[in-house]
């Protein structure tokens, strides 16, 4: 299991992009910003053997993806053409920290990775952060960001590391100071794509773009009073519970860049005022049974693509990379 993976993660990024050439040695190659990476976020969150070096709370579910009329007008992408069955799709919620342990009560951002399995056996992912932006412009400044995060400690002397960062990052800034409320459900947030990727239709019309998941039932949030009533793991239980009872939709959508708009600086939030395209529905119908069993098994790369999807955001290839990274540690350690 662990080698196909692996193989297959390592083709992914050798199509990426000449970003992801594994050099052999030197500090900008991509495959040491990677190793860096994933060092970087067992210095915040610590070593954790045979887990995620983020995101490693997660729940796994099942469903079915179906494109809508316009989907085809923007990608030629397979699983974005009209046809007579729905996708099988695999997701995954996740909280957004790399404590394995971490209480779904904390407020912190969640995250939702979506593998969508075509027709022909290959497979495209989409992972998305329930926050709007990212820290940072690029993936060597997350790894500053981190590595600043790291040495901020009680003791730290004033001003810390992350103080000094913050001064002149105001998006990093506002990633960690924004109130972020609580859901009632996983299922009752938006989610945001962190990069921009390059859609080419079958005519060979090309638009910019970001994923955006709207749930169908609406944005729910917890109160501090009913928040103060729930169980450490009260998001993954509630959605199991309730696409045990009916199924979870989300609205899949690309929101447009600007023309001649800044598309490689996934730090600038995009406002919902921009050209927003309907690409299909996510339908979530049910929860694996053995959930821990089933993340063994899964790897989801931003930079997982089809033909008609291309990425257009250097950073694509460096978060990739380090996914892999990730999982050949957690093949390691089992």
């Amino acid at each position: 299991m662990w080698k196909s993976l692996l193989a297959t993660a390592a083709i992914t990024i050798a199509l990426l992009s000449p970003l992801a050439v594994v050099a052999q040695d030197g500090p900008t190659s991509q495959t040491s910003l990677a190793e860096q990476l994933v060092n970087a976020l067992n210095g915040v969150f610590g070593v954790h053997p045979g887990m995620r070096a983020n995101h490693p709370k997660g729940v796994v579910l099942e469903g079915t993806f179906t494109p809508s009329a316009s989907a085809a007008s923007v990608s030629k992408a397979a699983h974005l053409q009209k046809r007579k069955t729905p996708v099988p799709i695999m997701v995954r919620f996740s909280a957004g920290s790399g404590q394995p342990s971490v209480p779904d009560t904390s407020q912190m951002p969640r995250g939702m990775a979506v593998k969508f399995s075509l027709p022909d056996g290959s497979k495209t992912d989409l992972v998305v952060l329930s926050f709007n932006g990212f820290p940072v412009a690029t993936a060597e400044e997350f790894r500053a960001f981190l590595l600043a995060v790291a040495a901020s400690g009680p003791d730290a002397a004033k001003p810390t590391p992350i103080d000094t960062f913050l001064e002149t990052h105001p998006a990093a800034r506002n990633f960690l100071e924004r109130p972020t409320p609580q859901p009632v459900s996983y299922a009752s947030l938006p989610y945001f794509g962190i990069n921009s990727f390059k859609f080419t239709n079958a005519k060979g019309a090309v638009t910019f773009g970001r994923y955006q998941l709207r749930p169908v039932a609406g944005e729910q949030f917890l109160t501090q009073e009913q928040l103060g009533t729930m169980a450490p793991d009260y998001l993954s239980s509630e959605i199991r519970e309730r696409v045990r009872r009916s199924p979870a939709e989300f609205k899949l959508l690309l929101q447009v860049a600007e023309k001649d708009g800044k598309i490689d600086d996934p730090s600038i939030a995009w406002p919902d005022t921009r050209k927003q395209i309907e690409l299909g529905t996510i339908t979530i119908t049910k929860a694996v049974a053995d959930s821990q069993a089933a993340e063994k098994k899964l790897l989801f790369m931003p930079g997982a693509v089809v033909p008609g999807i291309e990425a257009a955001d250097p950073m694509i290839a460096a978060r990739s990379a380090s996914y892999i990274v990730s999982l050949s540690r957690r093949a390691q350690a089992q």
